[in-house]
């Protein structure tokens, strides 16, 4: 099974297996990472799943959505270059291994 690294905001790591199909923020729930709230259950309202993908990975994840790209304009913590919300990356074999950075604050 894949796996995804979730690098806190203190330098911490955390490292679950991500089924096929899942996205990153339901993984980090499911598997008690703290950092990635995820208030609204994985639908685009809340961004509170913000994660900063490290840079060998973005060319591998689907371009940035409209609605997306405007979500990451209301996070808590500044936008960056690979910002994304973890309930819009699923996960798949090409992507184990990815590591991403939980941007602090959430919320």
């Amino acid at each position: 099974m894949p796996r995804v690294i979730y690098i806190h905001p203190n330098g911490e790591r955390s490292e679950a297996e991500v089924a096929d199909g899942q996205n990153l923020m339901l993984a980090a729930t499911g598997h008690d990472i703290e950092g990635i709230v995820g208030d609204c259950g994985g639908v685009m309202s809340c961004a509170t799943c913000h994660v900063i993908v490290d840079p060998q990975f973005l060319e591998q994840l689907p371009p940035v959505s409209d609605t997306e790209n405007q979500m990451l304009d209301y996070t808590a913590a500044p936008r960056e270059p690979g910002s994304r919300l973890s309930c819009q990356i699923v996960m798949n074999a090409a992507l184990d291994g990815i590591a991403v950075r939980i941007a602090d604050p959430q919320l």
